[in-house]
């Protein structure tokens, strides 16, 4: 049975399958069980987004069959309590058994996400917590304001540690897909 949000108490703990059960078309995201609704991107947003998917496509897809590329919105599933929408997730090809047919069960290999002002902490502190837990190999943080992209990658005792940056100008580049080198100018313009 189908079920609104506002019919839910507040106090709930939310799992992903009273997250299959909402009515509405908006985007949200289960965090430690709570249940947070994803404000609609602003052009800005949508244009890094999607010169980023092409960069990353065209890398991981189309010159070597590297894995698949995705973008928001995707449900990426963590684990009962967490349902996450990044902006733009690979997944290497050894692992796309992960790709189910409603959504991503399981950590990507790689995660970007791109923030806008409603979403800095959940998106540099929260969600860079539960992708270093939930063991998300490479992540990117675009700082579109800034014009800066940090990339996160595991380490041996499976922490975060900055791999790449560049602010202002610059390239990034990635460990998961090497070879992969993007100057910021082709996606902060």
């Amino acid at each position: 049975m189908a079920v609104s949000v506002k019919e839910r108490p507040k106090g709930k703990v939310w799992t992903y399958e009273d997250y299959l059960r909402l009515e509405d078309d908006k985007r949200y995201e289960i965090i430690n069980g709570r249940l947070y609704e994803m404000p609609a991107p602003t052009p800005w947003h949508q244009r890094i987004l999607k010169r980023l998917l092409n960069i990353l496509t065209g890398f991981a897809e189309l010159k070597e069959s590297r894995g698949e590329v995705l973008p928001s919105p995707i449900d990426v599933v963590l684990g009962d309590r967490y349902v996450l929408q990044p902006d733009i997730i690979f997944i290497s090809k050894d692992r796309l058994e992960i790709i189910g047919e409603k959504a991503i069960m399981g950590p990507p290999d790689l995660v970007v996400e791109i923030i806008s002002p409603t979403t800095v902490r959940r998106d540099t502190v929260v969600k860079k917590e539960i992708y270093e837990r939930f063991g998300v190999r490479e992540y990117w943080i675009v700082y579109p304001d800034e014009r800066a992209i940090e990339v996160w990658v595991l380490n041996d005792k499976g922490k975060y540690e900055l791999f790449s940056v560049a602010e202002g100008e610059g390239k990034v580049k990635s460990k998961v897909l090497e070879g992969l080198e993007i100057d910021l100018k082709e996606v902060l313009k």
